[in-house]
């Protein structure tokens, strides 16, 4: 029965959007075009969004929102004779979520694979929407992603996706702007907060960056950076009904304090995310540093707006001790098997197999800007020399991201992640409408979290 109350809860609030995660797979991209037309109806009657010519074989149903993810199935498809992918885009983030939440209550209307960000795994298992794929096999490829991606597929024991993309971080800095007023870049966190205010010292008109309220993804990233990369959370899928919360800790309230004080001081913006005047504020100059995932120099290229004379550069993430330096991760995504599938091996060999192959790593890379946790492309000579023209040709990923990526260990993430972050969304919103202070914040976002958690049927265990 608490099992039921636990599952009842955890769907309704799979309905909220992830719009926080839009960007976590492929560089912040928000459409997915298909570069093929519509074939017949696939076996459970879902359209596809490619053409099927090998007409003959099984097909499996799979739902992504990858850009260019168009030619990823096609090559699949002409590579292997054994089984062909009908692929649909059923939605970005919130809206492919939507859809699955309906067809898990529904019993019904699920793909045989699905693409879910690595924070959601947990939402799903507890409502025994995902198969265990240790029974097909993939522990056989373990050997092929990282071990941050791997622990972040993982529930328990149980390994319930095949890793594709993740958000390892850094800092994207304007080069030029800290040349102009005569600031170092900084290298740790007591290093920026000097820097942001000596660039207004020395009459920046900018800020040094931005830290918005409804960052979400982004700041629990930097409190598990705080605590030794762990994330707040300790959860087991095989005693879905015990969750340890332990936020409140001192590496969490320090970065509170620590963003509250320089958003007070003036030296950092606080304007919300996500928005059109935010991106263009990112490039013409308004911020003179993103603190971004792999994925960002992708969004900033992207975006318009941007200062004819900007020089980019990407550097490592800050650290609060640079001899003990703490890798964090935002974003990233990954392939599921749903329970509903009535061809789960089958299921199971597209998921592993999609982006199996360094061909078909080339067109994740290079036409839809992912950070691999495929380690034959990761470590390749190609991904670690690959120029970036936008950073003024700049190897990104052997200066910064391969070792970001490298030294992510994996968190776990909680069974309501959507809640979590709309939490505290609202929890600093209000901080910094002058309703708490930084530590007042978080204590009441803990308890927030282990009221809910409790409510929804968890034994909870604190500290």
């Amino acid at each position: 029965m608490k099992k039921q109350l636990i599952a009842a809860g955890v769907a309704g609030m799979l309905a909220l959007s992830l719009a926080g995660c839009a960007g976590s797979s492929g560089g912040g991209a928000t459409t997915n075009p298909s570069d093929t037309s519509t074939s017949a109806p696939a076996n459970n009657g879902a359209a596809c969004d490619n053409t099927i010519t090998k007409t003959n074989l099984p097909q499996v149903t799979v739902w992504a929102w990858y850009p260019a993810f168009g030619p990823v199935v096609d090559l699949f498809n002409q590579t292997h004779d054994d089984v062909q992918i009908c692929w649909t885009n059923a939605g970005q983030g919130g809206g492919e979520y939507d859809k699955f939440t309906t067809a898990i209550q529904a019993g019904t209307g699920a793909p045989d694979v699905i693409m879910l960000e690595f924070e959601t795994l947990s939402s799903y298992t507890i409502q025994n929407a995902l198969v265990d794929l240790t029974k097909y096999g993939i522990n056989d490829i373990k050997s092929n992603f990282t071990a941050g991606a791997w622990k972040d597929a993982s529930v328990g024991s149980g390994v319930y996706a095949v890793p594709v993309d993740g958000g390892p971080m850094g800092l994207l800095v304007r080069k030029d702007i800290f040349d102009k007023y005569n600031v170092p870049i900084p290298t740790t966190w007591d290093e920026f907060a000097t820097a942001a205010k000596a660039l207004k010292d020395a009459g920046y008109p900018g800020y040094i960056t931005d830290w918005p309220s409804n960052g979400e993804s982004q700041l629990l990233a930097l409190y598990e950076q705080a605590n030794a990369g762990a994330s707040g959370f300790t959860y087991d899928a095989a005693n879905p009904q015990q969750l340890g919360i332990n936020f409140n800790t001192a590496g969490t309230k320090k970065v509170q304090e620590y963003w509250y004080n320089l958003v007070k001081q003036g030296v950092v913006a606080n304007d919300d995310a996500g928005t059109t005047d935010y991106t263009t504020a990112m490039v013409n100059g308004t911020y003179a540093s993103y603190i971004s995932a792999a994925w960002g120099p992708g969004y900033l290229s992207g975006a318009s707006g941007g200062s004819s004379d900007a020089v980019w550069q990407a550097v490592p993430l800050p650290q609060w001790d640079k001899a003990n330096p703490v890798m964090v991760n935002w974003g990233g995504s990954s392939f599921a098997v749903t329970t509903q599938s009535k061809q789960p091996e089958l299921a199971a060999k597209v998921a592993m197999g999609i982006y199996g192959d360094m061909d078909s790593w080339k067109i994740g890379v290079e036409q839809a800007a992912l950070f691999p946790t495929y380690l034959p492309m990761l470590t390749s000579d190609y991904f670690k020399n690959l120029p970036y023209p936008f950073f003024n040709g700049q190897m990104i990923n052997a200066d910064v991201f391969l070792a970001a990526g490298q030294g992510y260990t994996g968190v776990v993430y909680s069974p309501f992640t959507p809640y979590v972050r709309s939490q505290l969304d609202q929890a600093n919103a209000a901080m910094m409408q002058g309703q708490s202070d930084a530590d007042t914040t978080i204590d009441n976002f803990q308890a927030t979290l282990v009221q809910y958690a409790q409510d929804q049927g968890f034994t909870v265990t604190q500290g």
